[in-house]
C-alpha cells in the first residue's frame, strides 16, 4: 500500500446539509453567510448553526465567521431577529 492511498482529494466535492437539504462543495472553508446564500437564506436575517453530535443546541456562526465543511456536516438556519407584534 502506497502513502498516496491515504491522501484525500481536496478537489472532490464534499456533501453536507442545510435545513435537511443536500448540497455539495469543493470549498471546505467558507464564510457562514456564503453557506446561507447557497441555501437560499438572507444572511441579514439568519445566522448559521451547526449540529454537532449530541449537543442540545446548534453552534451558532455569524455571517462573517469561517466554517469548516466536512462530509456529512449538518447546518441549520437560525432566525437572527424575532419580529415583535
Amino acid at each position: 500500500m502506497s502513502h498516496l492511498d491515504n491522501v484525500i482529494d481536496i478537489r472532490r466535492p464534499v456533501e453536507f446539509t442545510v435545513d435537511g437539504r443536500a448540497f455539495a462543495t469543493t470549498a471546505r472553508r467558507q464564510r457562514a453567510a456564503d453557506v446561507l446564500v447557497l441555501a437560499g437564506r438572507d444572511p441579514a436575517q439568519y445566522d448559521l448553526g451547526e449540529l454537532r453530535g449530541r449537543l442540545p443546541f446548534p453552534v451558532r456562526y455569524e455571517g462573517r465567521d469561517i466554517v469548516s465543511i466536512h462530509k456529512g456536516t449538518r447546518f441549520v438556519s437560525l432566525r437572527d431577529r424575532v419580529g415583535l407584534l
